[in-house]
This record gives structure tokens, sequence and C-alpha cells, in this order.
């Protein structure tokens, strides 16, 4: 029965700076019952020539352009960094409007909402020291010097980015005065060597599903999405998701829900290897 059923429809949201190549190869590794879809924001690659976005009213309004789910097919977002808190709002957006919500919401490398956030908490102040900050981290190439491509074409994208992630969180924040909780199960990732967001801080998350929360860690420092544990996780958890939809298209009793599932202890589809 789950062989025949439609893929999970998998939606992706790149870091700040990027665009959708992080995620080239998730295919393979995700394998046929996933369907990855890589979300492109406005301002870079093919949407080079469009407005860059740092607003949350703007984001939504492209993003519900984009994902259009279907009322019949199960679909999951995964948001790495800034994407993450895009992955977010977008669900937020989505409850708000009343339209089918993310079997699983997903997030990694980021902070939850009410912590700080070291880049974007300083988007707006740009100076040498975050300069520095981004290059120990990796995300300034080797060699990169004032004046070439990188800093007139990249490096705009990226401080934008920054701002767009910092206008997220405090409309988040803005919003757990009434219940900034998501009604979905949320699936917390960190990477072990990640200074920005240790696994100490994702768990934060916890606060802001009012479904199950898993935390997990990976391998791996800030960029660990290019890494093939993130996607190999992901696999297993959207295989939870894939079984307790099948089920339910069973009829009741055969599972007794995803909140369950995901709760189990010490459950396979959940852990990091």
């Amino acid at each position: 029965m789950a062989d025949k059923a439609a893929p999970v429809r998998l939606y992706c949201f790149a870091h700040a700076g990027a665009g959708v190549s992080a995620f080239h190869g998730w295919a393979r590794l995700l394998g046929p019952t996933v369907e990855t879809v890589p979300v492109l924001l406005p301002g870079r690659e093919s949407r080079r020539r469009e407005p860059r976005l740092t607003d949350r009213s703007a984001l939504v309004a492209d993003l519900l352009e984009r994902v259009r789910p279907e009322p019949d097919r199960t679909y999951v977002l995964y948001g790495h960094s800034l994407g993450a808190m895009v992955a977010y709002t977008l669900t937020k957006a989505l409850q708000e409007r009343g339209l089918p919500l993310p079997a699983l919401l997903a997030v990694g490398a980021c902070p939850p909402p009410d912590r700080a956030s070291e880049l974007s908490d300083n988007s707006h102040t740009f100076d040498a020291t975050l300069m520095d900050r981004l290059r120990t981290m990796g995300a300034v190439p080797d060699g990169a010097v004032p004046g070439d491509y990188w800093h007139r074409a990249l490096l705009p994208v990226l401080c934008d980015d920054l701002r767009l992630a910092h206008a997220l969180r405090v409309a988040a924040r803005r919003t757990a005065d009434r219940d900034g909780r998501v009604p979905v199960p949320l699936l917390a990732v960190s990477g072990d060597r990640d200074p920005l967001a240790p696994p100490s801080v994702v768990d934060g998350w916890r606060g802001w599903s009012a479904g199950p929360v898993v935390t997990r860690t990976v391998s791996g420092d800030h960029f660990f999405v290019r890494e093939g544990a993130l996607p190999r996780l992901l696999g297993r958890a959207i295989r939870v998701v894939r079984r307790v939809g099948s089920a339910a298209a069973a009829g009741p009793g055969v599972l007794a829900t995803p909140h369950d599932e995901l709760r189990r202890p010490g459950s396979r589809a959940l852990v990091a290897r």
C-alpha cells in the first residue's frame, strides 16, 4: 500500500546567502519515496533579477505562490539556519490561513526565535567584526577581498538574508505573546561543532511546537547541510511520517498517532548515525 502512495514532498529552504545547491544530491540519498523540492528565494540564481526580501509579509506572499499544499498529499518542511526561520514562518502562515499543514516541520542549525542569534541580531550594523566571524565559520571563500565578485554579487545577498532572518525572529517573538507554537511535530537538528547553534541552544525549539519535539545532533559545523548525515536523518523521519499516513488510511487502531511514533524512546527512525 505504502509503495503505491505518492512520494512525500520535502520542501527545503537554504541558509543565508545561499541558493539551492546545498540540496543537490538529496534525491539520491532520500530515495524514490521522497520528492525533494528546494525552494529558491528571490535575488539569487535563476531569480537574481528579482528584489530580495527582508520582511515577513513579502516572504509569506512569495512562499504561498510556490508552496501549494494539497489536501491529499503528505509534505514536510526542512529549513537550515535562515531557512529554519523561513520554514517556521511558512508553517505559521499556513496555520493562520487554515491551509493543510506539513506532517513534520524540521529545522537545523538555528537558535529558536527567543534565543540570541549572533549573526542576524547584528545584521543592521554589519561591520568588520561580523565579517571576521563569517570568515572563521567558512561562510567567506578563501582569498575573497573587497571589490571582488563575492563582495559585489554575493555579500549583498547574505546581508539582506540576515536582515530577513532578524525580521522573522522579531515577528515570531510577537506571535509568542498569543501562541507562537506550531501545531505539528517538530524535528530540531544541530551540528556537534556548530558555534552558532549548538545542541544546548537548538534544544530550545521544544517551546515552539504544540506537538512532539525531537532533537538530534549530527557530526558537523554550521554547514552540516552539505553532508550526508542530515538527509539520511530526514529520510528516516519521513519514513515515520509515511508509515503513519499509510496506517491512518488503513483505518483507526493500526498505528496510534504520529505523535506517539515520534515520541517513542529510541525510535530508530530519528536516530542520527
